[in-house]
């Protein structure tokens, strides 16, 4: 018997959730790879340690951020700056900049350099600006 109101008759579909799923919520970035860095005297010369490694190699992945931690009272007045040349600016080189950001003051409370690592980044070298000898080189992969 079709419904007296004249109103199109409903359908129940019984299983069937009313509510709409949430939409997926994006992914956190993911925390920058941490190196903390010191400076300290090893035969006469001051040189950057890496997570306590003298003048340390480092690998670096494409698409990663890394960051340089220069809170350690150590860096005080030993900017860490990276480069295409090895010894950057005491080397005939100049400061690479790209994806790379500072903050703070060396040797202060939450001062670092930060890159995000280009696709097609060359092979980088980290430097004081103030001081030469000091560094280490930065492969890419």
């Amino acid at each position: 018997v079709p419904p007296s109101t004249g109103s199109v008759g409903e359908i129940t579909i019984s299983g069937i959730a009313a509510t709409p799923s949430p939409s997926p919520s994006p992914s956190p970035s993911p925390s920058p790879t941490t190196y903390t860095v010191t400076v300290a005297n090893y035969l006469g010369a001051n040189y950057f340690y890496i997570d306590g490694s003298r003048a340390a190699s480092l690998t670096v992945t494409e698409g990663q951020t890394y960051k340089f931690d220069q809170s350690d009272s150590s860096n005080s007045n030993h900017p860490l700056r990276l480069s295409t040349t090895s010894n950057g600016t005491h080397g005939g080189g100049s400061e690479y900049t790209t994806g790379v950001t500072t903050n703070g003051t060396p040797g202060s409370s939450e001062a670092y350099t930060q890159i995000e690592v280009a696709s097609g980044a060359p092979t980088l070298y980290y430097y004081c600006t103030n001081h030469s000898g000091m560094g280490g080189i930065i492969y890419t992969t």
